[in-house]
């Protein structure tokens, strides 16, 4: 029998728990089999018993302007524990209604088994949301069932504070933007996102070709079928001219000149035109530095991700809306991004977003992360950018918006300190609703995880094969 054989239970966590002096790898191997579960078992909740867990309900709630809407998904359980996730913003809360009947009975410690039961369920952009919020709350679940914050189920963090990067919509006056871009750094923000769309620019004669094929507001968040929002980048036959792309890089100097370059900028929205166009606009900001230009035109077309990372010197990103690791495999493989950028809420959930960042780390490949809803799966995306080596940059869409953090309880206010999330340190995502914000912001039509037993049950043949 080994030193160890003799210690009581108390005994030998007590030695566990006692650092250098305490129990050592090689003596937990080597003790006995109830020794080594007694240590491995320390940290479990004691109103859990892990192998008797099952999933018993799933409810929502969806809340509106955080800044957009947002739906929280909690799965309760039969000992009590339940996990909190979120719908990619706005997403359809039904995306995680679907799957309530295929995850009613099942131990939600299983996480990778449930994700890929579920997986066939959820698609690119928001169709990803209710995938991707299940999988979160599973991750909660487990973590606070083990007694030990999402990021130590990952492998450990790599960094106690997470930086943030502020993302600035489109104003349409050069100063004006700039001034706003500047108070985001007198926060204390060292990353910087604008947007740079051409609506900025549309009331400019002469500033590009083809105006007169789309009469009206060049919104790229306008749905209407064949309108130009909704139309894919290469298909609008929109041209910038030499007095476009010195109209758009006004907007850039001014912020510039406001910012100096100490702080990093990138690019996002600069509008729905061709790979060409991007190319000719990213020639023009060159001097500028841009950090990165995102989206240049939709994520799918790799070919022309490889044409615009030859053609210019400014860095590529692209991944907000891509769904699962293969689409990023894909990017990655074909050597046609410098940067991803998924968003946990519509990529799969916090392992499969984790499974991206590692991939892009093996290629040489920086990962940021998007993310624009409530403070739920901001700490979501906190916890994977604190386990993942290769991360820079987490957005925050939500710094206009007044009492964001007070959605939730658990973190120290403000989640956002000086540019930077402190990482959670409570188990699972470290974080409770606060019952009452929730309710003054949440859609009074859908209610506040009101029961749902119309999604009891499956009316489908849900396998993919034969």
């Amino acid at each position: 029998m080994t030193a160890n054989s003799n210690l009581g239970r108390r005994g030998f966590l007590g030695m566990a728990a006692a650092g250098a002096g305490g129990l050592s790898l090689a003596g937990l191997v080597s003790s006995p089999m109830e020794d080594q579960v007694a240590y491995a078992t320390q940290n479990v909740s004691k109103t859990s018993s892990p192998s008797d867990l099952k999933i018993t309900d799933l409810r929502t709630v969806t809340l509106r302007g955080v800044p957009f809407r947002s739906t929280i998904v909690r799965i309760d359980t039969n000992q009590g524990l339940y996990g909190l996730g979120e719908v990619r913003d706005d997403g359809d809360r039904r995306y995680a209604l679907l799957l309530k009947s295929r995850l009613v009975g099942q131990n939600p410690l299983n996480v990778e088994k449930l994700f890929k039961m579920l997986k066939q369920f959820g698609g690119h952009g928001r169709q990803g949301g209710g995938v991707s919020a299940v999988e979160m709350a599973l991750w909660d679940i487990a973590g606070k069932a083990y007694g030990v914050p999402v990021y130590q189920l990952l492998g450990g963090k790599y960094r106690d504070r997470v930086r943030a990067y502020a993302d600035a919509a489109v104003s349409n006056n050069p100063k004006t933007y700039a001034q706003r871009m500047k108070d985001r750094v007198k926060e204390g923000y060292t990353f910087l996102k604008m947007d740079l769309g051409i609506e900025m620019i549309q009331d400019v004669k002469g500033a590009f070709n083809g105006r007169n094929l789309w009469p009206g507001d060049l919104a790229q968040y306008n749905f209407t079928p064949g309108g130009y929002g909704a139309t894919l980048h290469p298909f609008t036959r929109v041209q910038l001219t030499r007095k476009g792309l010195d109209a758009m890089a006004d907007y850039v100097e001014a912020v510039r000149d406001a910012v100096g370059y100490g702080v990093p900028i990138g690019h996002d929205h600069m509008g729905h035109f061709g790979i060409n166009d991007q190319i000719k606009l990213a020639q023009r900001l060159e001097e500028y530095a841009p950090a990165y230009m995102e989206d240049v035109v939709a994520w799918m077309y790799t070919k022309q991700f490889k044409q615009f990372r030859e053609a210019t010197n400014v860095p590529v990103m692209t991944g907000e809306d891509i769904y699962g690791l293969e689409a990023f495999k894909e990017l990655i493989d074909a050597e046609a991004v410098d940067i991803v950028h998924p968003d946990p809420a519509t990529a799969g959930g916090i392992l499969e977003t984790k499974k991206i960042g590692d991939y892009a780390e093996e290629h040489g490949v920086p990962m940021f992360l998007h993310y624009a809803g409530s403070p739920v799966g901001a700490m979501a995306a906190v916890h994977i950018a604190a386990a993942t080596q290769n991360f820079v940059a987490l957005e925050n869409h939500s710094f206009e918006v007044e009492g964001w953090d007070n959605i939730i309880n658990g973190p120290a206010k403000p989640l956002v300190k000086d540019g930077f999330y402190t990482v959670p340190q409570g188990p699972g995502l470290g974080v409770e609703l606060n019952e009452q914000e929730v309710k003054r912001r949440m859609d009074p039509a859908e209610g506040y995880f009101n029961p749902t037993p119309e999604w009891d049950k499956a009316n489908s043949h849900d396998r993919i094969w034969s």
